[in-house]
């Protein structure tokens, strides 16, 4: 049988947060140990405790209005699976050993939270940079329209089960070569709960839940990330018995953008910008992820592999004022087929430059760090 939680603090099934904190501190300082040594104090004050997470907890005060018990084994999300669930080590050990690794579980509770829900969503880096509102859809359990979660056709309570009478759990008496082994396991009648429902819902089986698929709208903030996940509280599945639903996560994917290449909060692109625009100076305009023109400004005598930065054009941070920078990486381009009269202006302009070609040493202060470079890349 379900806690009365609220007759433990002595406070109203209205009670607000401040009162319930209130109803504790006065049991904490009449039963806390360093007060009162007793036996019976430490029990009343471990009561108190329990009452006071479960209220103060929403999910878990949702249940304990539902009529069910949060705290009782087996009420957690999930409803089994892992080795504290239904078929875990616990039963294994139960069924030889009679109840000996933990004692007799007792009735479940019907009602029991849901589980988080894991959507993924894929949009643009544009839709990354503005941020937006996104339409999904999702597939959850969700409460049942008919019996409101209760699980009964005509909402009656249900009734204490006859097989185990209300624990929950039967035992058996089994022969082995270690003799007679007192076996504990669910009860097949009530799966466990200790009560039966005489009526189910013909709509969702007595679960107090269906599935469905519906229509979300996400917020999806600027500058979020590949990978992020956004959170939409009491969005996921709705627990057993109609139980508080768990969270829904969207994790959001950003495709690849033909572009600009994104390292956090810093955009990267390519400018390839012909040997006589690289001499003489030009400037380049691109479209920002908004639509906007962004120009460059190359500067005459650009070398290949030169970065031009823009502060504030970047990406912006999520949730946080501010823009990350744009590289403009730029690649000088020189030309491989060349007409006539261009040849001979190129000709005229090497000769006029009286320049050549050279061995760069670092001696000679010229060699611009190839050396290094080149000893850190081939390891000598």
């Amino acid at each position: 049988m379900a806690r009365d939680y609220y007759g433990i603090l002595g406070v109203s099934k209205d009670a607000s947060e401040a009162e319930i904190k209130k109803a504790y501190r006065k049991l904490a300082r009449k039963y806390h140990p360093d007060v009162n040594p007793s036996d019976e104090a430490a029990s009343k004050f471990s009561e108190a405790t329990d009452a006071h997470d479960v209220l103060m907890d929403p999910k878990k005060r949702k249940i304990v209005d539902m009529g069910g018990d949060p705290m009782e084994q087996g009420g957690g999300a999930g409803g089994g699976g892992g080795f504290g669930g239904a078929g875990g080590f616990g039963d294994i050990f139960e069924a030889f050993f009679g109840g000996a690794g933990g004692g007799s579980r007792g009735p479940r509770s019907r009602v029991q939270p849901g589980n988080d829900a894991l959507l993924r969503t894929s949009i643009t880096l544009n839709q990354a940079y503005t941020g937006m509102k996104k339409q999904v859809t999702v597939d959850t359990a969700v409460l049942c329209d008919r019996c409101t979660g209760s699980g009964s056709a005509d909402g009656e309570k249900p009734v204490t089960c006859e097989v185990c009478n209300g624990a929950g759990e039967i035992q058996e008496m089994q022969r082995s070569f270690l003799g007679n082994v007192m076996t504990t396991r669910a009860c097949h009648n009530c799966q466990g709960f200790g009560e039966v429902i005489k009526d189910p819902c013909n709509h969702c089986g007595g679960d107090g839940r269906v599935k469905k698929r519906r229509d979300l709208t996400i917020n999806i903030p600027k500058g979020i990330d590949d990978g992020m996940r956004i959170r939409m509280a009491s969005q996921g599945e709705v627990g057993h018995g109609g139980g508080p639903a768990g969270d829904l996560y969207v994790e959001v994917r950003v495709k690849e953008h033909d572009i600009f290449t994104r390292d956090a909060d810093t955009l990267h692109l390519s400018i390839t910008v012909p040997m006589v625009d690289a001499a003489l100076g030009t400037t380049c305009n691109v479209e920002g992820l908004d639509g906007e023109a962004i120009e460059f400004e190359i500067a005459a005598g650009t070398q290949p592999g030169g970065q031009i930065v823009k502060e504030g054009k970047g990406m912006p941070r999520v949730r946080t004022d501010g823009q990350g920078k744009m590289i403009a990486h730029v690649d000088v381009a020189v030309p491989t087929d060349l007409d006539k009269k261009t040849r001979q202006l190129l000709e005229e302009v090497r000769d006029k430059r009286e320049e050549s070609s050279r061995v760069n040493s670092e001696a000679d202060g010229h060699s611009d760090g190839l050396f290094s470079r080149l000893r850190g890349r081939f390891g000598f």
